[in-house]
Order: C-alpha cells, then structure tokens, then sequence
C-alpha cells in the first residue's frame, strides 16, 4: 500500500516538473507577439471603364473595380452595375448613379467575334422618363465596348431584336456601335457629308475631374485630329458647363499615323510648365481619349521640337 502511495507521488512530482520545464521555455507573451509572423494576402483590383449617369444626367466615363475575369462574366457585372440598386450598388462612386430600371433582368449573353448579343427583360424601359430613353443605349454600348474583345453589341428584348425605341419611337441599327454617338449634339447646315466626333470633356463633382464624352455631328472634311484639338483649344465650347485645360494657343503641327502609333506634334503652349516641359494629365487623357474613339490606334505620343514628351496607351 505503501509502496503504492509513493509510486503515485513520483508521477505527480514528474508531471510539475515537466510542466515548469515547459513554462521555462515558453517565450513570455511580448516575445510570442514579436516573433509570429503575421502572413498577408493581395489581390490586383482591376478597373474597368464603366459610363454611368452624372448629376448633370450626362453619361460620363468612371472607374469600378471588377471582380471577375472572363470576357463574358465581366460583361455580366457590368450590366449589373448599370441596374440601379442592384448587387454592386456600394461600388457606384459619389455624384454618379445607373441608369437601367431596378427591375432590368438579363436573360442571356451570348459574344461572337466581337459582338456581344444581350438579351435583357422587357423591364429595361419600365418607368423610365423619355431623356433616359437613348441614354440608357449610349450607356450600354459605350460600357460593354470598352472590354478590348467587344467591338459591337445587339440588344435583345425577350429574345427579340431591339430595333425601336419604346416611347420615342426612335429606329435603332440591329447592331450597335460607338458609331451610335453618346451625349450627342447636332451641327449640321445639310445631311449631305455628315462627320460624328466623340470629345471627351472635363467636368467637376467634389473637387474630383472626370471625362464627359460628347458626340458632334456636323459637316466637315477636315481630319478628324484637326477637330479634336480645335474644339479642346476653343474659348467657346458646346456645353459651357464642360471644360477643357488645353491652352487656346496650342495648336497641332503635324501628326504621324504609322504602326498603330499616331504621333502629334505641339508648338510650346501644349505645356503648363514650360521650363520642366511638362503637360497637364488631363489634356493629355482627353486629347488620347478623343484620339482612340476616333481612330484605331493604340498608342498616343505628345511631341514638341520632335522629342517625345509622354504618350498614352490605350490599355492605360
């Protein structure tokens, strides 16, 4: 029994002192925090250029972060953010808002080439007022065209071509393209050699610039360059509440389209900093911006005395 009792004892006496052994080595809490090395994940947020209503009910060009990858499920989440109230309602950004119905269903996506077929639900001009009408297609092909692999786009209704505006009465091309104009405004003296130019203008919400595309029609043979800056450069713009940073002593020297590179050359007013020979950011995102609706190039350069300043990608 004895013998028993001791036995018992030693156990106990070894499991305290392995224990305080334990404890001896164990780092104090101060250390224990110092040393764990605390692993963080990343991921590349992708934005993506995505044209919503403004608080002036222009669509205007933003960005928006996209979650997804795939040609089609990118074209999916846009549309989706296009629907008001929808699942991506939180990424809208301050003083812009959708355009299509809360109700706006999409039925079915189909891309071939480079046209994407939507087919939406008969929601799409549900309580809609007739301004929004042609905005709600400007916002659509401008949208879904910005994705490099969508050229054009066919809107369905229940599986039927839209080719009729509902409350306008408006007749749409079955295949629709930037060609279609967005913001438009007409000029014209005859319907004979009609000319479309998109020019992307600056406007102002909370101290932040954005771009205001605006789509002129009107007659003129001139190269289409030649217009771009002209307009930019004007005191006198279409819409006086749009803006323009391009000096009004800047004026296009020549221009080189060669290799999908379209080259321009500048006299000294193109530069807000003449000494550090420098070009404001946004004269050159809304001349590149004009640039690629207008031509199919991918690569912008700004030139004076023919030095290459900076240039512009399409991709960027």
């Amino acid at each position: 029994m004895i013998k028993k009792i001791v036995i018992k004892k030693l156990i106990v006496l070894m499991c305290i002192s392995f224990t305080l052994v334990l404890l001896y080595f164990m780092p104090d809490n101060k250390e224990l925090s110092y040393k764990t090395k605390i692993i963080y994940t990343s991921s590349e947020v992708k934005l993506h250029d995505i044209f919503l209503l403004d608080s002036n009910n222009r669509i205007a060009l933003t960005n928006i972060a996209i979650e997804n990858e795939k040609i089609i499920d990118i074209a999916r989440e846009i549309i989706e953010i296009l629907i008001k109230d929808g699942k991506y309602e939180s990424k809208i950004p301050s003083g812009f808002r959708s355009i299509l119905p809360s109700e706006t269903k999409i039925n079915n996506l189909i891309l071939e080439d480079d046209i994407l077929k939507i087919d939406l639900s008969s929601n799409l001009f549900e309580d809609i007022n007739k301004e929004y009408e042609d905005k709600i297609i400007e916002s659509l092909i401008y949208s879904l065209t910005s994705i490099k692999e969508i050229n054009k786009i066919i809107i369905f209704i229940d599986g039927k071509i839209l080719t009729k505006l509902p409350i306008s009465g408006k007749i749409l091309p079955s295949i629709l393209d930037r060609d279609y104009g967005i913001n438009k405004i007409y000029d014209l003296v005859t319907t004979k050699d009609i000319t479309n130019l998109t020019i992307y203008y600056i406007d102002e919400y909370n101290d932040n610039y954005y771009y205001v595309p605006v789509t002129k029609f009107f007659n003129d043979k001139r190269e289409k360059i030649e217009i771009i800056i002209e307009e930019l450069a004007s005191s006198k713009l279409y819409t006086s509440d749009l803006m323009s940073f391009l000096d009004k002593e800047t004026k296009l020297l020549s221009n080189f389209n060669n290799n999908e590179i379209l080259t321009l050359e500048f006299n000294d007013a193109i530069f807000n900093d003449m000494t550090e020979k420098t070009i404001l950011e946004e004269v050159t995102y809304s001349i590149s911006l004009s640039v690629f609706d207008a031509y199919d190039v991918k690569e912008v350069v700004f030139t004076n005395n023919n030095e290459e300043i900076c240039k512009k990608g399409v991709e960027n």
